[in-house]
């Protein structure tokens, strides 16, 4: 990863996209995280700082008894939308987090909220095409995309959004 390209990904984040996300969580009564490797890593970390400083009920699929439970029941590519489909609530919102943005089981959770009407937000990279945007991003409230083929990149800028309503 360039440290350039970092800083340009970084300048492309949209302050009403801020905004629009700190109204999101705030109107939630809870909020599910969903991401693959090290995107679900970082859904595990950004649910506790929601809960800590934003007294939000946050949750990550991180739980490796849980997450190796539902691939087994459910498989690969609907255990995630299953997690979903079990514990969201009226006024939940999903945070679906894929790199690439053609992740089956995170396009899979797309599709369960838009039939369950849940409120969901899409961060991708890679192409601008992907599934994620190409099918959901008139049903997503927030369609974030960050121009870059560089897991670093992507994965730090989606970071660096979900956690800038964290803090002071």
């Amino acid at each position: 990863m360039r440290i350039n390209d970092l800083v340009s990904a970084l300048l492309e984040i949209k302050n009403p996209d801020i905004g629009k996300l700190r109204e999101l969580v705030d109107r939630s009564k809870q909020i599910i995280m969903i991401g693959n490797g090290g995107s679900n890593s970082f859904c595990s970390h950004i649910s506790q700082d929601y809960t800590k400083q934003l007294q939000k009920k946050a949750y990550g699929f991180s739980d490796p008894s849980r997450l190796t439970c539902y691939i087994n029941d459910y498989g690969r590519d609907d255990a995630y939308a299953q997690f979903i489909d079990e514990f969201y609530c009226r006024d939940t919102l999903v945070v679906l987090i894929s790199s690439s943005g053609n992740s089956t089981n995170i396009v899979r959770c797309a599709q369960l909220c838009v039939r369950k009407s849940i409120d969901f937000i899409i961060l991708t990279g890679f192409d601008e095409g992907n599934d994620l945007r190409v099918n959901f991003n008139k049903n997503a409230l927030i369609d974030m995309w960050v121009d870059s083929h560089d897991y670093g990149v992507v994965e730090t800028t989606h970071q660096a959004f979900l956690h800038s309503i964290v803090g002071d």
